[in-house]
């Protein structure tokens, strides 16, 4: 089998009778004379031999070629959320937290309405307080500060069209990917799998009989918060008991699969 043309051959064809450099011809002067077999140089902007738009860009990649990307939006707040974990910023980690569990215990003892009502009462004792106290001050000192919240009363709130887009965007990629993962569980396209979340959700049947919706959001913010940083710490002995905890459900799960009919996964 003959060996590919090199395609410099293409692009610069030799110098000999009848053929010039490409690049050397005058104002006014013929194109240079491509050799006789050899396809003609594909030019700046045309297509071919993966040429694109302009020299030194890569090819417009096709629609469908590959898997669907997550929106920006998505993976900047994946970012912020695993900064906020791993507390990266002890100020700003702890004010979430405890605000979090400032307003879940609060929800614990008080119905949602009440809790609305205190927090929104709060704010605006807060709030009607400092204007008052600003607008004696400055009718004490004789100042003409203005408003103490103006700074804040014109700053821009609302959302764009380009913003409201990007969470949409990024809601509609969480609502589809979970609605296939729930029909695939459903409808058993793999046993094992369905298996797995039947036994799950009996469990949880015992979990719900022992604590309330409330109570269970309380422990997972409080793990949110903490497991990570102390499977950062301890990470080789977790894995290490984790790996032993996999290895027997493995097992378990084997002996599910050669027990049931149809249990086996099939080969992707």
């Amino acid at each position: 089998m003959a060996a590919p043309p090199d395609p410099q051959d293409q692009l610069l064809p030799l110098a000999g009778p009848g053929s010039q450099w490409f690049g050397d011809r005058g104002e006014g002067e013929d194109e240079a004379v491509t050799p006789k077999g050899a396809k003609p140089a594909p030019q700046a902007g045309e297509p071919g031999r993966g040429l694109g738009a302009g020299a030194g860009e890569a090819a417009p990649r096709e629609l469908g070629s590959g898997p669907a990307r997550p929106p920006p939006v998505a993976m900047e707040t994946a970012s912020t959320a695993i900064d906020l974990l791993y507390w990266r910023d002890i100020k700003q980690t702890g004010i979430v937290f405890g605000s979090f569990l400032l307003l879940l215990f609060s929800l614990t003892q008080f119905s949602v309405v009440s809790v609305v009502a205190y927090l929104a009462l709060a704010a605006l004792s807060a709030t009607i307080s400092f204007r008052i106290y600003k607008s004696v001050l400055q009718a004490v000192q004789k100042t003409d500060e203005g408003h103490p919240f103006k700074a804040y009363l014109e700053l821009e709130i609302s959302l764009s069209q380009e913003q409201i887009q990007k969470y949409t965007d990024c809601l509609q990629l969480y609502v589809n990917n979970m609605l296939k993962e729930l029909r695939r569980l459903f409808l058993v396209q793999d046993l094992v799998d369905s298996l797995k979340f039947a036994v799950l959700m009996w469990l949880l049947t015992y979990v719900g009989a022992l604590f309330n919706g409330l109570t269970l959001l309380l422990m997972a913010v409080v793990s949110l918060f903490t497991l990570p940083v102390v499977y950062v710490k301890h990470q080789a002995q977790i894995d290490q008991y984790l790996g032993l905890v996999r290895t027997h459900i493995n097992a378990v799960v084997a002996k599910i699969q050669a027990k049931i009919p149809g249990a086996k996964r099939h080969a992707e």
